[in-house]
């Protein structure tokens, strides 16, 4: 559990709306918000949930202390008497969602929280942080994994966000099939395995490249990937070799970061095999995108080094998910399905149950289920024959505790791998596109 409050990661009116719900009498309604988007960003094909994790320490940690109530009744942001309610505030409520590593599409209720509308509504802010970057990540690192077909990729861009963006980054990365990451913050705060050894700056610093290489060699091992484009490729590649084995041993790998990466990585194979290196791997780096991992498919590279198109989603880095109010207690104490009216923004009142249906192996769509009795959404995803999407990640207040920790991560991203596999054909085209499957809703009445 992280030890910083979490309880000023909100908007304002989060808290503004709780003051005049405590005027009205409604706060202590008992709400159902839903997490959806009514479109995937432009030429995304599916979605990817990461941030689970995340997001159950952020709700955890969801508690105001003294010094920042002194803070907020300084400004006059909420009235006295709602200072005091905040004081107590935690989250008793349940949240379901799809589990994390999952794909989801346009309507897909990736997270459902339930609770009284104070304890619910001022989650919005946080969640939504949380699950909009995360998942923008993961499908930018989702597109990256299926164009190396099989070959690593790894996670290289601390240097290009904020710092607890990065982490963040890292962890959705690994959601979705990367290998490893350069931020020793994330390989140890979620047990990632740390990657890296040297730029260009290590060489430069040398007299010349064969002590740069030499030293490198001597600290780390033969099987060190070495650096070879701060000069002359070619002697690069020759010194890099000869490195390796003046210290006994074959060279691990080469990194080529600069000019046509194509070209350059038949040329450096060659010479490899040539100097009877054939062990030695080829990582290529240098503003790496999907597209460009895509081009060098057919180049002898052994893995792909990532950095600034990944941690900034590829070009979206939001994945445009809402948190919205989708029932409400009634005066009657039954449960009411609410839902907004407004032109392009219109919403599906009701809590849903989704599942996805499967013919022959693969996906054909997606379906969530409103209305009827305890069970009937159950039963009629049962009878759809629909794989069960949502799973319980908090009950009652409390953490359900295999949704984190190395092994939750290792889960989620064995889960990626199968749901995007059941996924049809197109959805692995990283060209322009429609969603790879439409959400059907199904209201079944009361």
């Amino acid at each position: 559990m992280p030890c910083q409050s979490t309880a000023l990661f909100t908007d304002m009116y989060e808290l503004t709306m709780i003051d005049a719900a405590l005027e009205s009498g409604t706060a202590s309604r008992a709400c159902v918000f839903e997490v959806f988007n009514r479109r995937l960003p432009s030429r995304r094909r599916y979605g990817v949930v990461a941030g689970v994790a995340r997001l159950l320490d952020a709700v955890e940690a969801f508690r105001f202390t003294d010094a920042q109530l002194g803070w907020l009744g300084e400004r006059g942001v909420v009235r006295p008497q709602t200072l005091e309610f905040l004081a107590g505030l935690r989250f008793t409520g349940s949240i379901t969602g799809y589990a994390e590593g999952e794909c989801f599409f346009p309507g897909s209720p990736v997270l459902t929280v339930e609770g009284t509308f104070a304890e619910a509504v001022v989650l919005e802010t946080v969640v939504l942080s949380v699950l909009n970057h995360d998942c923008a990540v993961a499908a930018a690192a989702s597109r990256m994994t299926t164009a190396a077909h099989g070959r690593p990729c790894l996670e290289m861009g601390a240097r290009r966000t904020h710092e607890e963006a990065a982490v963040a980054a890292a962890r959705a990365a690994v959601v979705a099939g990367f290998a490893g990451t350069s931020d020793l913050e994330a390989a140890h705060r979620y047990g990632i395995r740390p990657i890296g050894t040297a730029a260009h700056s290590f060489t430069l610093l040398h007299d010349d490249e064969e002590s740069a290489f030499a030293a490198q060699v001597a600290a780390l091992g033969p099987g060190t990937t070495l650096l070879v484009d701060t000069y002359d490729v070619p002697r690069g590649v020759e010194r890099a070799v000869a490195a390796a084995r003046a210290a006994g041993g074959e060279l691990g790998a080469v990194r080529l970061d600069s000019g046509d990466l194509v070209a350059q990585a038949f040329t450096v194979r060659q010479q490899l095999d040539d100097l009877g290196a054939t062990s030695t791997r080829i990582t290529v780096t240098s503003d790496l995108d999907e597209y460009a991992i895509a081009a060098l498919n057919a180049a002898p590279v052994d893995a792909y080094g990532v950095g600034t198109k990944l941690v900034t989603g590829s070009g979206h880095p939001t994945a445009e998910l809402v948190y919205k109010l989708v029932a409400r207690e009634g005066t009657d104490g039954r449960f009411e399905p609410v839902q907004k009216e407004s032109e392009s923004k219109r919403s599906i009142g009701g809590r849903k149950l989704a599942g996805r249906v499967l013919e022959e192996g693969h996906a054909v769509e997606e379906v969530t289920v409103t209305g009827g009795d305890p069970g009937d959404a159950e039963r009629h995803l049962e009878d759809l024959g629909a794989r069960p999407l949502q799973v319980e990640l908090i009950r009652d207040g409390a953490v359900v505790e295999e949704h984190r920790g190395p092994e939750a991560l290792q889960r989620a991203t064995e889960r990626h791998l199968a749901s995007r596999a059941e996924l049809p054909y197109p959805a692995w085209r990283l060209s322009e596109g429609e969603p790879a499957l439409t959400t059907r809703h199904v209201s079944l009445g009361s």
